[in-house]
């Protein structure tokens, strides 16, 4: 995923200026590619220098006022391209897990209270994702773009679900540990 794209797809989606990116990304994109206000403005100018993108025109003098952009058939054509290309799967990397293991050899102190906290979190974006699915996809929201939104919030849904699961499941076994589960200094058998 490249945040270029990310943005081709916000504005065929409603041209926009780059304030309006910004909010929409906090809203919507932002749940799986964040990007910074001075971020998108950068690629806004990347965009528009490689053809892709243009301002629309302003009826007004455009000193102080927020330019518009479009995408133009350029950029409509790369995101095209880059949509159907195959892109192998991420490998995944969470420092949690790293920490988690490192527990099992320099001891637990600390780490529990952390899991409650991410457990807290992963409950919170829950609710709001399934607010939000109640709020835009209830009955009648069957147009194909409604149906990939909907696809897209449901991994979301899956992911916090997953993670409230997990985070839960791990501090029951956090509840099981002696207390004194610090560290014997060897490594476990299974490595």
């Amino acid at each position: 995923m490249s945040l270029p794209h990310a943005i081709l797809t916000a504005l065929l989606e409603k041209p926009s200026s780059g304030l309006e990116l910004t909010r929409r990304f906090d809203r919507s994109i932002g749940y799986f590619w964040s990007a910074t206000h001075q971020q998108i403005y950068r690629e806004l100018g990347k965009l528009e220098a490689d053809g892709y993108i243009r301002a629309l025109p302003s009826e007004a003098p455009t000193r102080g006022r927020k330019k518009s952009y479009e995408v133009l058939a350029a950029g409509r054509e790369e995101l095209a391209r880059w949509t159907s290309a195959p892109q192998d799967p991420r490998p995944w990397r969470d420092a949690l897990f790293v920490r988690l293991r490192a527990s099992a050899v320099v001891g637990t102190t600390g780490i529990e209270d952390d899991l409650r906290r991410h457990l807290t979190l992963h409950q919170r974006q829950l609710r709001e994702y399934e607010e939000i699915e109640e709020r835009d996809f209830g009955p009648g929201k069957d147009a194909p773009q409604d149906r990939l939104q909907h696809l897209i919030l449901r991994a979301g849904i899956d992911l916090e679900t997953f993670w409230t699961q997990w985070l839960t499941n791990a501090l029951t076994e956090f509840e099981r540990l002696p207390d004194d589960a610090e560290s014997t200094g060897e490594p476990p058998a299974h490595g």
